[in-house]
């Protein structure tokens, strides 16, 4: 189909608008449309191109047309037919329901009362069909639409114009008419004359179904199921399923003959024989004799043995036909309409290995949680659970997903239930990957190389070293191979967290050495299934290489596939999901460009800060008590983390740090050191001029972050992560005087975020359960700090302290501000501590940090516009281009 989506779309502009695909069929693909003449929702089917190919459109075309004039309740009509530049195509209405498919996929088996009632109501439609001389053909539950729970018989007669118009070509485009599992016998052997018996046999498969949960015949394959229909008598459906009433069994054991003429003699005496108790015909149950039976079905038996002779020969030719090499699949490619989707700094898609079923990350008043769409759903669903979560990663089953949330690696079941916690040691921002072995692999943070523990929590083990001879920083973006033999990851040399420098590069480790071996500069890889990697250049492009995962070795030259992936700024993180079926999925755009400081007032009044900070971004910053200069720490062009300061009225900018990677930073009362962050959890202090150099503030033992001074210099408060709980909480440290950290709010909830009050009385912060959905924020005395608490906000993003003490600002995301601004509420005066109502002061887009300047102003940190749009693609049947590009 040369053009795709966009050809069709085009061929049709002046008729029907195409909004998205529906889904695809044996022989059509749907696609929803606006009829622009009539202003109605339409189901558009489209031929596939490899039967069109061979179809005369003017026969197809006239042979449709005898379906148009079916009119019944339970009949979907034909509304429009026709080709537009090589298509073939046909129009009905749109049902905003589920066909019987989705209904048992999800239920299994149905009601008796149901099962027999939709049973009744497509024998309803099929006689008036018949009645007309038209046989469906193709009888099934996807061909069966539930519009409020009624049945609405789809594609009525269209394989008959499609097996007229072919005109006994069909062989030449490798589909068959009918579904294996629904053939009636004469189906089956490719009998010339088919009845409305064959249309009673299929619907009677289909109440079994419903009854049984299962199809009167499974197999293996399609062989396989033919062969049964032919030649194996249905399992009595009573043996299945008790409940099934007599009468029930009975038809069903009549219409489900293998002779026509041994079947009822129309769909309504099927339906007759269904809704009366008192009937028993000739069969209790299938493929059971009645008591007394004569001796017809023995001479009949003994007939049938020398032609199946016969059989054989038909069944040889038909499997040929099922089993020849069918042609490539058609590529699609199409652009998805996602509300909120694209927030988070890591990967946000991931998608099952057989391609059922999409987790995305998306955001929504301004909080940002994983989804779940099944393919087979218009809608997808919350994952209770996890919130501010990053980087989803599906179990080899499909049944679970693996997430990172603050800090912590956790597991959702699909099916339901709290996400569990799974470790917090060394978990760092670079991605994870669920292997068929049983482990989740996740980057070191720098400290180590690769690591990986149990799905179900354990002791972490490090599978990769890091090779300081050639830079290496980090091991990011894991991607293990099926067979467990090894791992295709990144080597990260910007910096512990930081992603997309232009000498990162792919790598391959190999489990059972220990080794790993890079194989070319990247920086994000995943293996398709067809035998190749596809990884992404630091400028965006798609290549694709042939690749041997038994020697782990590349086999050939790699080809350029796709351009303008988008890349997250920093942490190199890329959308790139393939399932095991070759569904490709990635996001083009959207790549954040920066940040950039602003100023703002009491009123909202938002203005330029004057200079900016001389870097691609800002991860944390912090205005000096004097208001004169910013410290900050960014990252810079070769992906660095460092820290600066800024005088703010020339815009003079001096650097810091050169030997690692730091993130966080805070001003000391007197404005001549500051505390920072590195990247490895270890707090440190550096001299406002860069001398003394960074040293490590001694006793620290846990991983910490987000410190700040107490206001008269005393002390440090601070954030660390609690082992094994996947939590957090507040200890402080007196620089000199203390040789080991304490620990000032421990509960079993998360608090972080804090900060002293200006007059050393009160301790400020943010407290959790875990996710940012359930944040709120708290004050406590600063000295015993567990004798009372006090709950300022309901929500609680970075509270901070006025200058003066009086009010206590927070970024707000919750029930006042949902999508990011500043909130204050003032501190009442009296010896005690209580608050008085909050406050919007102003709404600001794009806000992710603030602090406050002496003068009462802020100084707010945005993220800058992307360029453009950020777009959801997704490639079906791309192992189709990926071998003829890129052949093995």
């Amino acid at each position: 189909m040369t053009g795709g989506f966009e050809r069709l779309a085009a061929a049709l502009a002046d008729r029907y608008r195409i909004e998205r695909e529906l889904g695809q069929g044996g022989m059509a693909t749907v696609y929803l449309a606006q009829d622009l003449k009539h202003d109605r929702k339409v189901a558009l089917k489209v031929l596939r191109p490899e039967l069109a190919a061979v179809l005369g459109a003017e026969r197809f075309v006239q042979e449709i047309k005898t379906t148009a004039a079916l009119q019944h309740p339970h009949i979907l009509p034909l509304f429009d037919s026709g080709t537009a530049d090589g298509f073939l195509f046909y129009v009905m209405p749109f049902i905003d329901g589920e066909t019987l498919r989705a209904k048992l996929d999800r239920e299994t088996q149905l009601g008796i009362d149901e099962a027999v009632r939709i049973t009744a109501d497509v024998a309803d439609a099929l006689q008036y069909a018949h009645e007309h001389g038209v046989i469906h053909r193709d009888v099934k539950p996807e061909n069966i639409l539930l519009a409020n729970g009624r049945p609405m018989v789809a594609d009525f007669g269209i394989a008959l114009a499609v097996s007229a118009a072919a005109g006994g070509r069909m062989t030449e485009t490798g589909l068959s008419l009918g579904t294996p599992h629904y053939m009636s016998p004469e189906q089956a052997t490719a009998a010339k004359e088919i009845t409305a018996r064959s249309d009673v046999y299929s619907l009677a498969s289909v109440c079994y179904e419903m009854l049984a949960g299962e199809p009167p015949h499974t197999g293996a394959s399609a062989q396989a199921i033919i062969m049964k229909i032919v030649a194996e008598d249905v399992a009595p459906v009573t043996r299945i399923r008790k409940s099934v009433p007599a009468n029930v069994a009975a038809a069903l054991g009549q219409a489900l003959e293998k002779l026509p003429a041994d079947r009822f003699p129309s769909a309504k005496a099927f339906a007759e024989a269904l809704t009366s108790p008192a009937f028993r015909g000739t069969r209790q149950g299938v493929g059971g004799r009645a008591s007394g039976a004569d001796s017809r079905g023995d001479w009949r038996r003994a007939a049938a043995v020398p032609a199946m002779g016969l059989v054989g020969v038909l069944l040889a030719a038909l499997a040929w036909s099922l089993t020849r090499p069918a042609p490539p699949a058609p590529v699609g490619r199409f652009q998805i309409e996602w509300p909120g989707f694209g927030a988070g700094t890591g990967v946000t898609v991931a998608i099952s290995r057989d391609g059922t079923r999409l987790v995305t990350l998306r955001s929504a008043d301004g909080r940002t949680s994983l989804h779940l769409r099944r393919r087979d759903q218009l809608t997808d669903v919350e994952l209770s659970g996890t919130e501010g979560a990053d980087n989803p990663a599906f179990s080899p089953d499909g049944n679970r997903i693996a997430f990172m949330q603050l800090g912590t690696i956790r597991v959702a079941d699909l099916s339901g239930g709290p996400p569990t916690f799974v470790t917090d040691s060394l978990v760092g921002g670079p991605g994870l990957a669920w292997g068929f072995d049983g482990y989740i692999y996740y980057d070191g943070r720098g400290i180590r190389g690769l690591m990986r523990i149990r799905e179900k929590g354990g002791i972490p083990e490090e599978v990769s070293t890091l090779d300081s001879t050639t830079k290496e920083l980090q091991h990011v973006w894991p991607d293990p191979l099926p067979d467990g033999r090894g791992v295709i990851m990144v080597v990260n040399r910007g910096g512990p967290g930081r992603g997309a420098a232009e000498n990162d590069g792919i790598a391959v480790l190999d489990l059972k050495t220990g080794r790993h071996r890079e194989l070319f500069a990247g920086v994000y890889a995943r293996y398709a299934p067809s035998g190749h990697l596809l990884y992404v250049t630091r400028g965006g492009t798609l290549m694709g290489v042939p690749f041997d995962r038994g020697r782990l070795e590349v086999t050939g030259s790699a080809v350029a596939l796709a351009e303008g992936l988008s890349i997250r700024a920093g942490m190199g993180a890329v959308d790139l999901a393939i399932s095991n079926e070759g569904t490709l999925w990635y996001t083009t755009g959207g790549g954040v460009e920066g940040t950039e400081l602003a100023w703002a007032t009491r009123d909202g009044t938002i203005s330029p800060f004057g200079h900016q900070v001389a870097a691609p971004e800002v991860r944390d910053f912090a205005i000096s008590p004097d208001g004169k200069r910013l410290a900050f720490a960014a990252f810079g062009i070769d992906g660095g983390g460092y820290v600066g300061v800024m005088d703010i009225a020339s815009g003079r900018q001096d650097r810091l740090t050169f030997d690692q990677s730091y993130e966080q930073v805070a001003w000391a009362p007197n404005g001549k050191s500051l505390v920072v962050m590195s990247a490895t959890g270890g707090l440190f202090t550096v001299g406002a001029d860069g001398s003394p150099g960074p040293v490590r503030i001694p006793g620290i033992t846990a991983y910490a972050f987000e410190p700040r001074w107490t206001a008269d210099g005393s002390r440090i408060v601070f954030a660390v992560r609690s082992g094994g709980r996947g939590l957090n909480d507040i200890w402080t440290i007196r620089p000199g005087l203390d040789t080991v950290a304490s620990p000032l709010v421990a509960t079993e909830m998360s608090e972080r975020t804090p900060s002293a009050s200006p007059d050393g009385r009160w301790l400020l912060y943010r407290q959790d359960r875990g996710t940012s959905a359930t944040a709120a924020t708290f004050v406590r005395p600063l000295v015993n700090p567990m004798a009372s608490l006090r709950q300022v906000s309901e929500v609680g993003g970075q509270p901070r302290w006025s200058p003066d003490g009086r009010e206590i600002y927070y970024e707000g995301r919750g029930r006042v501000l949902r999508y990011g601004g500043i909130t204050a509420v003032p501190v009442l005066p009296g010896p005690g501590f209580a608050v008085g109502p909050e406050r919007v002061l102003f709404r600001a887009e794009g806000l992710t940090k603030f602090d406050v300047a002496p003068d009462g102003r802020f100084v707010l940190l945005r993220t800058r516009g992307a360029s453009e749009p950020r777009q959801l693609v997704m490639v079906e049947n791309f192992f189709t281009e990926l071998k003829a590009k890129v052949p093995r």
